[in-house]
């Protein structure tokens, strides 16, 4: 095959999840469906915490920037390939496609980051109650969601430029939904030793920094709660660690099986079906969770629509009607 530089590259193909005419209607509206209700049900965590004065805490603004990526997230793979679907065409550009890469990496470690700073934000509300305002002041979450963004930026833009300096091959098929950067460096004529060597150091260095950090905060909350006396203690200490685990657990389960269908398998679009659990699958169940498991988020959330005033006048009439 003849090897070709950068600049001759006008598009790549992205070959989807199935390439059957006659599911792409029904993997439109699935798709379709699930994108909706993701940008829906983080719009609404980000509203309920902007607009309720008894969420301006941090443990809810790092939720607030959880959903704020999460919906940058889906929308870097999704519309590009509804959109496809739509019109039926595989084609994106390789403009497109570096940047569509670019942003896939950036809000996917951000992602990870975020659960990592939020695990911290827990340690320190359970281990450190009297002092969890000082520690965790307007500043320091600020600044801590500001390095989130420059480190991932950078880590990005690394494997970006990494990727810009290979030469591609005639066969342009990316079998998978979006262009994902395994694919890109396999699609190359050029040497990818230190491409290949810069993904798994790479992700290695971020998945097992953040993981270690999780795992080490939520041993000294475990800790920390075993030491309380009262189970009615106990059991409000760890409510408020439950969606937060929840959601670490679905990122990181999801995560895992993805990489381990990757490795078992030689069949590229039996993990483009995988990845779909992590890039669309989880950012749309992250909203149920913090809002069916959260008693504070039920309340904004009632609020925001009127209902909360709605079910205290339903309880005072149906009071009344009982002492009449």
């Amino acid at each position: 095959m003849e090897p070709g530089n950068r600049t001759e590259v006008a598009k790549f193909l992205l070959l989807g999840l199935s390439e059957e005419p006659e599911l792409q209607p029904l993997i439109f509206e699935f798709f379709l469906s699930m994108y909706l209700i993701t940008v829906f049900g983080n719009l609404l965590i980000i509203v309920a915490v902007s607009s309720d004065s008894h969420l301006h805490t941090p443990m809810y603004f790092f939720l607030s920037n959880l959903s704020f990526v999460d919906i940058c997230f889906t929308s870097t793979t999704v519309p590009k390939m509804l959109w496809n679907i739509q019109n039926k065409s595989k084609a994106i550009t390789f403009d497109g496609c570096f940047t569509q890469m670019y942003f896939y990496i950036l809000f996917a470690g951000l992602d990870d980051v975020l659960l990592s700073v939020m695990a911290y934000d827990r340690f320190v509300a359970i281990c450190h109650p009297l002092h969890y305002m000082d520690i965790m002041n307007p500043g320091l979450c600020g600044l801590l969601v500001l390095l989130s963004c420059v480190m991932m930026a950078t880590y990005s833009l690394l494997h970006s430029l990494m990727v810009l300096r290979l030469s591609f091959c005639i066969d342009l098929e990316i079998p998978h939904f979006f262009c994902e950067i395994k694919q890109l460096v396999q699609l190359a004529c050029s040497d990818t030793f230190l491409n290949n060597i810069m993904m798994h150091v790479g992700a290695g260095l971020l998945g097992g920094s953040t993981l270690t950090g999780i795992l080490y905060s939520y041993f000294k909350i475990i800790s920390s709660i075993c030491r309380i006396s009262s189970a009615q203690g106990k059991h409000k200490a760890f409510s408020t660690c439950v969606s937060h685990l929840t959601v670490v657990s679905l990122f990181y389960c999801t995560s895992l099986g993805v990489y381990l269908s990757s490795s078992t398998t030689h069949s590229s679009q039996s993990s483009a079906t995988a990845s779909v659990m992590y890039t669309v699958l989880t950012p749309m169940l992250n909203p149920f969770i913090y809002s069916l498991r959260n008693r504070d988020m039920k309340r904004a959330l009632q609020r925001l629509f009127g209902m909360e005033k709605f079910t205290k006048g339903h309880f005072v009439l149906r009071l009344n009607k009982c002492t009449s």
